[in-house]
Order: C-alpha cells, then structure tokens, then sequence
C-alpha cells in the first residue's frame, strides 16, 4: 500500500539510481562499456568474443517505468547476447515519476534511429524486452510502423505489460509471488493520467499489429499478466505476424532474469536463441526468393 503514496514512488525512483551502482556478477568473458544518446544513456554488453558487431539486440528494461537500470538487467542482457550471438544495447531510458511515457519512447526510437545511423541496417537489429520494457518494446513497433520507418528483424517480448487501461486483472492475482495485480493497476492509472489508455502506443494490444516483424512471447502460467501475454500473441497473429509464444508452467514474472538460481530460466535463453535462428532462416529465405 505505501508504494501507492506519490511520495513513496519517488522515493524508490531514488533507491534505484542507488542500484545503478551495484554491481551485477557475470562472467568474466562479458564485457561492459558505456554507450550515450541526447536524452538518456545505457550499456554495450557482450556475452563473449563470439559476437558480430554488425547486428546488435536493443533492450528495453522492465521495472514498471519507475525503477530499474541496464544495470539490474544484466542476467538477462548478456544471456541475450550470447543466444543472439550479437552485442546488446541495453538502453538506459528516462522513467517516472520525473518523465513520461512519451519520453522512454522518445528515448527508445532515438536510439534505434542512432544505430541507423551508424551503418545497421534495419534488417540487422532486434528488439527486446521485459515487462515495461515489453510494452517499450510494442509501442515502438506500433510508432516506427505508423510513422513509415523501417522494422527491425524481430522482438523478444518477456511478460510484456501491453494494456494499461483501467480494468481488474483476476488471473493469477494470488498466485503471483513478484507483481501484486493491484499495484500494476496503480501503476497504469498514475502514468495514463490526462492520456487516452485506449491509444495503441499507450495500450499496445489494442493496436493493429499488421506489418509487425516477427515476435516472441514469453511469460510464466502462474503471473499476472499472463493473460496480457496470451492477448498480444492473439492481436499480432489477428495482424500476420509470425508469433512464437511460450507459456512456463509455474514460472513467476520476468522469470529469466533469474537464470543464475533457475534451470528453467536458463532454459530459456536456448529458445530465445531457437527463434532468432528461426527469424535469420526466414530472413534468408526472403532474400534467395528476392535474388531468384
């Protein structure tokens, strides 16, 4: 209850600026560098030396747009890199309660515009992301779509958050041990406030997903936004889109970030890895059939 009062939001939006400076372990063949935009900052990271540094997998942290850092992500970012055998950009991108929705995906469509324009085809980056940032991840599929820009290859989405309207969430709201159902909707009314919550890129899986490249849905059976998950893996089919989706049985929220004490969660990253080849085999297939 008392994460609900203004004051306490803000005050944990601060403890997280104080986790920023924990450090995450990983091993030693992960390589950490800084990366900086006009707006917001964020990190490379590389799972190894095996990486081509011609593609590159942009990631968008979870964290209910308040909390969080590339950072706190790094069980999963360089997981990422090692499955997609590319470096990840894990984008550090403004949150609340100081700065908007609007604002992170201004940050997000900047970067990926910058990785443009530094020589990546759109062809060559994907996107990826967990909870908030699985909602980062369809709003700005919706917004480069919309607005004519080139898509990237593919999106890995992990329990994205894509409907924040105002209604009750009943399934799993008491068996999920890390996303009390109540807090989300909190959450969805203080950052909607004077927006329409019916917008696509405020509530991605009211939008027409056609056009979209193809998506992997990960969430676990027992989680509160279980359902959110099986409802964009429905739009986006309704829209098209080749959808990978995978349900865990029991497995909790963002359940691969702790793939240091979970089996299944490590696991996990072997089948991220099984689409992206899926994505490559049918991206080179679409150019043999171009060049015949």
């Amino acid at each position: 209850m008392l994460l609900r009062h203004p004051l306490a939001l803000a005050g944990v939006a601060r403890l997280g600026e104080v986790a920023r400076m924990v450090r995450v372990p990983q091993p030693p063949t992960v390589a950490i560098g800084q990366a900086a935009f006009n707006s917001c900052g964020g990190e490379w990271v590389r799972g190894g030396e095996e990486v081509d540094e011609g593609k590159v997998l942009l990631y968008f942290h979870g964290g209910g747009y308040f909390w969080c850092s590339p950072c706190t992500h790094r069980p999963i970012t360089w997981r990422l890199s090692v499955a997609a055998r590319r470096p990840v950009l894990a984008l550090d991108y403004r949150q609340g309660p100081v700065h908007t929705l609007a604002d992170s995906l201004a940050d997000a469509l900047e970067a990926y515009g910058c990785l443009l324009e530094r020589g990546h085809a759109p062809g060559d980056v994907i996107f990826g992301g967990d909870s908030a940032g699985g909602h980062l991840t369809l709003a700005a599929l919706l917004a480069l779509r919309d607005r004519g820009l080139p898509l990237p290859a593919a999106a890995i989405c992990l329990s994205p958050w894509a409907d924040l309207t105002d209604f009750p969430r009943r399934a799993n709201r008491w068996q999920d041990p890390l996303l009390p159902a109540s807090r989300v909707r909190w959450l969805a009314r203080r950052w909607t406030s004077g927006l329409d919550p019916n917008d696509p890129l405020v509530s991605p899986v009211l939008g027409d997903f056609t056009g979209l490249p193809p998506l992997m849905i990960l969430t676990g059976s027992t989680e509160v936004l279980r359902d959110e998950a099986r409802r964009v893996s429905e739009r986006a089919r309704l829209g098209g889109v080749p959808v990978w989706y995978e349900e865990w049985r029991r497995m909790p929220h963002v359940f691969p970030i702790l793939a240091d004490v979970l089996p299944e969660a490590r696991l996990a990253f072997r089948h991220m890895a099984q689409f992206l080849g899926a994505v490559r085999a049918r991206h080179t297939s679409k150019g043999d059939s171009a060049a015949a």
